[in-house]
């Protein structure tokens, strides 16, 4: 049969949330390609709504945030609409470790000079001794978007933020930074201590004069990262200033994906408040408490592809009922085109609020 899309009809203001019910921080994570960008589009929009001055940012290097937000995003923060408090930045990896102490080629917020103090290894080791071992350090990257997403966690302007993070692998190499931080400083001091007189003499070939002083600026950069990353790690681990949501679509992949997330982050201590089921091939108006008009609904008798497609999901989900427990669990229909524009993210929106 002929499946034809329909429009998205006005969606009634007073029947989409203004405001949301969560803390000041909210994450959304999952496997790449679930829909995080949309439902942190979606809580943003309804977030400042109620006047609630709200930060969206992307960590994810495939930025999509501005195409569903339909407008142009920053690589800082800087407000993206007229009629509500509504900020926005999409972190550009490479600039934000310009700007870092970790990064490379600048001067870095924990001070030193451009060039070799700039970067961890450099001002441990001279920016020679700093290339010939890589350069930027493992996960600089990662490292740089998270101290970034911490200073904009701390930044007055913003009652709220959310975050749309990169797919799981990224976000669970950034929760393990600390540990990789402290070994690298202890193995590095240790080395120091054992060869005595021989690392000065080393700290002068590669660092000139000044090679004693990088050693220590370099140690004092990863020592004062890893302090920051135990910082978020500590708003991360409080169910009061910190919703934890993970996404998945109703497929075996995402389920199984979700599960490791799941356990992981409950190794670092992080509680998940929140399990968003994306893309069900639901009538909407049995998902969440939407109007039956808005959308179009799939038919389970008519079209086969549709009811084989909802036999797939029906038994993924059968097969989430652990991953659920213990969480809020919202459910978010597949729409009948791509999701982005405010209609469409208000629609979203309130099927992550919850129902009375």
């Amino acid at each position: 049969m002929d499946l034809e899309v329909e429009p998205v009809e006005d969606v009634d203001d007073a029947a989409v949330p203004a405001g949301i019910e969560a803390p000041e921080l909210v994450l959304y994570g999952g496997k790449g390609g679930v829909g995080k960008t949309t439902m942190a589009a979606a809580t943003a929009l309804a977030s400042a709504r109620d006047d609630t001055p709200t930060l969206v940012v992307s960590t994810d290097p495939a930025h999509s945030l501005a195409d569903t937000l339909e407008t142009e995003i920053p690589d800082e923060p800087a407000r993206v609409r007229d009629d509500v408090p509504l900020y926005a930045a999409e972190i550009d990896p490479e600039a934000a470790m310009a700007e870092t102490p970790f990064g490379g080629g600048g001067e870095g917020e924990a001070g030193g000079p451009a060039g070799a103090g700039a970067t961890p290894l450099g001002g441990l080791l001279g920016d020679e001794a700093g290339d010939l071992l890589g350069g930027a350090m493992p996960g600089s990257d990662e490292a740089a978007a998270l101290w970034l997403l911490l200073e904009y966690v701390d930044d007055p302007r913003f009652e709220r933020v959310v975050v749309d993070t990169a797919p799981t692998g990224h976000t669970l190499r950034l929760l393990e930074l600390p540990e990789l931080l402290d070994s690298m400083v202890g193995r590095i001091l240790t080395m120091r201590e054992r060869l005595g007189g021989m690392m000065e003499g080393l700290s002068g070939m590669f660092g000139g004069d000044d090679g004693e002083e990088q050693i220590e600026q370099g140690a004092a950069n990863l020592n004062e990262l890893s302090d920051r990353i135990e910082r978020l790690r500590a708003v991360l681990r409080d169910p009061a200033k910190t919703d934890f949501r993970v996404v998945l679509v109703p497929e075996e992949l995402s389920v199984r994906e979700s599960e490791r997330l799941l356990s992981r982050l409950a190794e670092f201590g992080i509680p998940v408040g929140t399990v968003v089921v994306n893309r069900l091939l639901q009538d909407p108006a049995e998902v969440a408490d939407l109007d039956a008009d808005w959308l179009v609904a799939p038919s389970h008798e008519d079209c086969e592809f549709c009811a084989r497609r909802w036999d797939v999901q029906r038994e993924a989900l059968a097969r989430s009922q652990d991953l659920f427990r213990g969480h809020e669990v919202r459910r978010v229909p597949l729409f009948p085109q791509e999701v982005h524009g405010e209609k469409l993210l208000r629609v979203v929106a309130a099927c992550l609020e919850p129902t009375d």
